[in-house]
């Protein structure tokens, strides 16, 4: 059978499912949510009054119920969330913090935003930052790592957590990629000192822009909602117990919040939707000769919105993405030198340069930090190998039989022309 790539029929004319999940979600409830703030003509959350009214509020008691802490902020993105979250642990110039080499550019962005250094670490075949890599990158000069729970794989946080307590380092949970993920039945963001959300647009659930930041520490709390609002309106209704200190503008709006509420009722279910079709996706492709899948993958660290398999080679991988794409399956090498990826370290320009906004090398060549760091294009390798290698097409809770099948068939069709290379 002729491939599409070759001027064949594709098995797929049809677009495929939306690379969105909450968005897809978004009605009438949500519109309900929204209008009633207009009505309300309460836009701005720390009002002197009615502070219980406050959609904001509601969000952050629901998000705590959720995941299972104490405490949450809402911020105005899942970057001010991070940056919040290690101000809040205490992380600061001179500090180094570890880092999976795969993840948003934010993640480092955030570590040099409050003076510290970020240090990579390789990744492992779950697409998750190497508890074994991260024990060896940990120096004395370590005082936290950002486990990154990407493309809906959850880390290994008993491990992580175990590397963590004999080092005595904090732990932040970068849960923008998996939100509403568990590890061992418990929710992520609630393993580390803090726990860091996305409610961008491609998240599991939206508010086109917007964060959420969860703790079971009051003092992590207090030290984020001083940072996340310099004007530390919160104290107004609240008990300040430390110190002030300058903080910034991550404040979320009321209009947002709506939003989320609307959604997060909604997510138990959405994520069983998506799980089973990401199992689903796993059986119809299982047992296909030439690509491979980590053992992680469809278990339960797995929210289950992307597929991800790996070919043996990097050009098997380069020619399946153009294949199964061309028969009508949006694919995605995860790696690709020529696409400038920002979740790629290789592509993070200023890491790779220390480059600083002013035309220096901030926080790298100050002397508050004593230790020493080197980026080099090689070095994860591993991280390379495995992104080079790994094809990615995206799922969501739409995919229906005939979509599996259509995936089932083109991958199939694909690989039956891949190049042999052993």
């Amino acid at each position: 059978m002729t491939l599409a790539l070759y001027g064949g029929k594709p098995v797929r004319t049809r677009p495929w499912v939306s690379k969105f999940i909450g968005g897809e979600e978004l009605g009438q409830e949500e519109r309900e949510r929204v209008l009633r703030v207009l009505a309300k003509k309460r836009i701005f959350r720390y009002l002197p009054e009615g502070l219980d009214e406050s959609e904001t509020a509601q969000l952050e008691r629901e998000y705590a119920g959720f995941v299972g802490t104490k405490y949450a902020l809402a911020v105005n993105s899942g970057t001010s969330a991070l940056i919040c979250a290690l101000i809040g642990v205490g992380v600061g110039p001179g500090d180094e913090v570890l880092i999976p080499a795969y993840t948003w550019i934010a993640t480092a962005g955030a570590v040099v935003a409050v003076g510290a250094v970020p240090v990579l670490c390789e990744i492992d075949d779950s697409l998750t930052i190497d508890p074994e890599d991260l024990a060896a990158k940990i120096t004395p000069h370590t005082k936290a790592v950002i486990v990154v729970h990407m493309r809906g794989m959850s880390c290994d946080m008993e491990r992580i957590l175990a590397v963590a307590r004999a080092h005595n380092l904090k732990v932040v949970e970068d849960v923008a990629q998996a939100n509403g993920g568990s590890f061992q039945g418990r929710r992520l963001g609630s393993f580390g000192d803090a726990g860091c959300f996305s409610l961008q647009q491609s998240k599991v659930i939206t508010t086109g822009e917007g964060g959420m930041l969860v703790t079971n520490s009051e003092e992590v709390w207090q030290r984020a909602v001083i940072y996340h609002d310099g004007a530390m309106y919160q104290f107004r209704f609240t008990e300040r117990k430390i110190p002030a200190f300058a903080g910034q503008n991550y404040r979320l709006t009321e209009l947002q919040a709506a939003l989320s509420l609307g959604q997060i009722e909604k997510m138990p279910a959405l994520i069983d939707k998506i799980r089973a079709v990401k199992r689903q996706a796993l059986d119809v492709l299982q047992g296909q000769a030439g690509i491979s899948f980590s053992p992680a993958f469809g278990s339960e660290r797995d929210l289950g919105v992307s597929l991800v398999f790996y070919a043996k080679t990097t050009n098997q991988a380069a020619f399946l993405e153009r294949a199964i794409t061309a028969e009508g399956i949006p694919a995605q090498r995860i790696y690709d030198s020529q696409a400038h990826d920002q979740h790629v370290y290789v592509n993070w320009e200023f890491l790779m340069q220390k480059q600083d906004p002013w035309g220096g090398h901030f926080p790298w060549d100050q002397a508050f930090y004593k230790g020493s760091v080197e980026y080099r294009p090689d070095i994860c390798p591993k991280t390379l190998d495995l992104l080079g290698r790994a094809v990615q097409i995206r799922l969501n809770q739409l995919i229906t039989d005939e979509d599996l099948a259509d995936l089932a068939a083109a991958v199939a069709k694909a690989v039956a022309a891949m190049p042999n290379e052993e």
